[in-house]
Formats: structure tokens, C-alpha cells, sequence
């Protein structure tokens, strides 16, 4: 089931890929042309909203009670066992760098 979400998002992130098109710019329009930087950095962000909007549709579109319930309980025991784990490894790196006292 795990992959089925990988491989959407994948699928998502190809077509917004090809979706990016450039057109070759001359000197004088490099000049006046916003810096590359700026360009990028509003293109990922309208394909955020627009790919936000679309998961916030899909997910008003296909709401389900029980599907809302288990993916809560799935996110509960989740943070439980990454805190878990991560108590562990910290223990484990503040052992190692204390040494045998």
C-alpha cells in the first residue's frame, strides 16, 4: 500500500517536471528578466499550491470517516515509534561520545 503513494507522487512530480519548458533568451533579455533564482523559486511554488489544491480536492472528494480514523491512528503510532527511536539513537550518540567513565 506504501508504494502505491510513491509511485503517485512520483507520477505527480514526472508530469510537473515536464511541464517546465524554457525558451532561449537573448542578451537584452537577460538583462530585464528577473534573476534565475527568483524564476525557480515562484515556478516551485505555484506547483506547490497547485499541487496542494489538487491533494486538498482529492482528499475533500474521497472522504471517508473510517479512512480519516485509521490514517490518524496510522499518524499516532508513527510519531510514537520515530520519538521512540529517536530517544534510542540520541542515548546511543551521548554514549559514544562520553566514553568508558
Amino acid at each position: 500500500m506504501g508504494t502505491r503513494y510513491f509511485l503517485a507522487l512520483f507520477l505527480i512530480l514526472l508530469v510537473l517536471g515536464f511541464e517546465v519548458q524554457g525558451a532561449p533568451l537573448t542578451q537584452e533579455d537577460e538583462i530585464s528578466s528577473p534573476s534565475l533564482f527568483s524564476q525557480m523559486q515562484e515556478s516551485l511554488y505555484s506547483y506547490w499550491d497547485t499541487a496542494k489544491t489538487t491533494a486538498q480536492d482529492l482528499y475533500q472528494k474521497t472522504y471517508l470517516p473510517s479512512v480519516d480514523e485509521s490514517i490518524r491512528d496510522m499518524y499516532s503510532k508513527s510519531t510514537a515509534a520515530v520519538s521512540t527511536y529517536a530517544g534510542i539513537f540520541t542515548d546511543q550518540v551521548f554514549s559514544l561520545l562520553a566514553g568508558d567513565e
